[in-house]
């Protein structure tokens, strides 16, 4: 089943959300704030997406308002503590399907690649 992890509140998570119920692909929510994920999850999807700078919003408010020291970790731990501190630093939503595969963001062009529906 595939998974999108994000933030409840998340309008874009919202979307990918509706558009998986609309075209009818099972799956489960969960909100990434409520259930902290553990740092070798989060190192495994920032590996598989090419690396941390792939998985952090850095033009969120967010990291905007990090303080300067923060913004450059220099190890996977400094990473995984900066996004457990701080869940909105992660692109959204997260979506891992069946096969494992991990993918950020969500646009209908997209979805419809990756789920092979509605074309």
């Amino acid at each position: 089943m595939t998974v999108i992890y994000g933030l409840d509140k998340c309008d874009t998570c919202r979307k990918a959300r509706n558009w998986l119920a609309r075209f009818g692909v099972a799956h489960e929510f969960v909100d990434y704030r409520a259930r902290p994920l553990p740092p070798e999850t989060l190192k495994a999807w920032a590996a598989q997406l090419g690396g941390w700078e792939k998985l952090v919003n850095k033009a969120s408010t967010t990291w905007r308002q990090l303080p300067e020291g923060r913004k450059n970790p220099g190890s996977d731990p400094e990473w995984s503590l900066l996004v457990r501190e701080h869940p909105a630093l992660v692109k959204r939503p997260v979506v891992v399907t069946d096969d494992g595969q991990v993918s950020v963001g969500f646009t209908d062009n997209g979805f419809k690649q990756r789920f092979g529906v509605g074309k």
